[in-house]
């Protein structure tokens, strides 16, 4: 059996990481596959900074500081990953995953992109720079399986 650590970047609004990781178990990989990733839990997430540096002076003070400790996390997570798995959904703001998927790309980490084809244009850069992209996570959750074959 294989092992492998794969980075799930994107936004934690949504439960796609759960979908990804059921289509995964479904085709029955052997392999030991261990996921990791940002915080998934947001109010976590955006409270940190304060959480272990206490009180910040306002509002940008705030968010700053819980970048700061996110992006450590990010960085040391990542460096764990032999594959980054990059989600853009349809819904939410994607901020995180670009920052993600830019960090897996500069850490020269295999990158499957996920997106929408209405977002094409939209993620060319990006697209450029990855492994394979895919339109569905059904698809990515293939292309994990066939590393194994």
């Amino acid at each position: 059996m294989q092992d492998l650590t794969i980075y799930l970047a994107g936004e934690i609004h949504s439960d796609w990481r759960d979908r990804l990781r059921s289509h995964v178990d479904f085709l029955g990989i052997d392999a030991h596959i261990e996921y990791v990733g940002p915080q998934e839990e947001h109010g976590r997430s955006d409270d940190v900074g304060e959480a272990i540096l206490g009180e910040q002076p306002g509002p940008h003070y705030r968010d700053l500081m819980g970048g700061m400790i996110n992006n450590l996390r990010r960085r040391v997570q990542m460096n764990r990953a032999d594959l980054v798995v990059a989600y853009f959904g349809t819904e939410y703001k994607q901020w995180n995953t670009a920052a993600d998927a830019g960090a897996a790309t500069a850490m020269d980490l295999p990158l499957i992109l996920v997106r929408d084809p209405q977002h094409s244009h939209a993620l060319k850069d990006l697209e450029a720079f990855a492994a394979v992209t895919v339109d569905t996570l059904e698809q990515a959750a293939e292309v994990v399986a066939y590393i194994f074959e």
